[in-house]
């Protein structure tokens, strides 16, 4: 017994110097990550020391400890509200629209990109198809609303030519939801797709000449071997859309957006723009943030949890 004890006394010592002779030897490579994890503390964890702000009736000029303690008043009053419910279930619509969407496209587009026998043809359409990722929403909005026009718009043109009617898009709430879905999956399916790209071009090439040889055509190698050899990487980002489900942003919705659709439009980050910060009520605007990001550390943890359970893998 007392060996042994001497041992485990004797490993800790051990295992601890294994661990400063390998940051030592590696210590260039833990210099390099100082500059990110400062960033990362900087700009993502600081920033909760803002929650407090719900707690309060915030006043701007006044000190922190100036600040008058409200409790838990600002949720109370939020939840009161009906234009809240209205913003979390325009929200939760658009991204289930836009995760169905954008998500299972990019898949799809990369695989039948990586099928194409021509390089140059190839590479076109990629170059081509994420161009679109780098304009503003200014100008995509500007776009949409062009093509969408009952004036000589594309769209209606059509319309008219196969014997409809023109329709008047952007001023019918029950058209806003699939416009914006749309509209972001033209600006983002090229950039999307490019990790699968690279997921795809690293599967082991003798794995399509094995199943070649077995006879597989081009529809089996894609379902037995692309896919299965992108699943992990799909899981992956799956949860991670999950757990992103409620933060959609508001540029979308802000720029396609007018009066006639705006209850459509109203998103969460929109209606803490407008009823926290232009209202001057930072305690509601912190505390619909609070929610936001509780929401989606619960969708994060509970996806997470449920692939794990089903696949065996996680993220975290």
């Amino acid at each position: 017994m007392d060996g042994v004890a001497i041992t485990e006394r004797g490993a800790l010592p051990r295992r601890k110097r294994g661990f400063w002779r390998s940051v030592r030897e590696q210590r260039y490579l833990y210099a390099m990550s100082v500059p990110f994890a400062v960033m990362v503390l900087i700009f993502n964890y600081l920033p909760i020391w803002g929650w407090t702000v719900a707690f309060q009736k915030c006043r701007l000029g006044r000190a922190f400890w100036q600040q008058t303690w409200v409790g838990l008043a600002n949720f109370i009053d939020l939840f009161r509200q009906d234009r809240f419910f209205l913003a979390i279930e325009n929200t939760v619509a658009m991204s289930l629209l836009g995760l169905m969407v954008g998500f299972t496209f990019p898949i799809a587009f990369a695989i039948l990109l990586n099928e194409l026998r021509w390089r140059r043809v190839r590479r076109t359409v990629q170059t081509i198809s994420y161009l679109p990722h780098f304009v503003s929403w200014v100008v995509v909005a500007g776009i949409v609303y062009r093509m969408l026009s009952t004036d000589n718009g594309p769209v209606n043109q059509i319309i008219v030519a196969l014997g409809g009617e023109p329709v008047q898009f952007m001023a019918q709430g029950r058209y806003f939801w699939g416009i914006v879905v749309l509209s972001d999956l033209w600006k983002e399916l090229g950039w999307n797709a490019i990790i699968y790209l690279s997921a795809i071009a690293a599967i082991d090439p003798e794995l399509y000449e094995a199943a070649k040889v077995d006879g597989a055509g081009r529809w089996r190698r894609i379902r037995h071997v692309t896919l299965p050899g992108i699943s992990n990487l799909v899981v992956v980002l799956l949860i991670l859309s999950i757990g992103n489900l409620t933060n959609i942003g508001f540029e979308k919705q802000f720029q396609l957006m007018n009066p006639l659709v705006a209850d459509q439009a109203q998103v969460l980050e929109l209606y803490a723009l407008k009823y926290g910060i232009q209202s001057q009520n930072f305690g509601r605007g912190a505390a619909i943030g609070m929610v936001n990001s509780l929401v989606s550390l619960t969708l994060l943890f509970a996806a997470n949890g449920i692939f794990r359970r089903k696949t065996g893998q996680s993220v975290m």
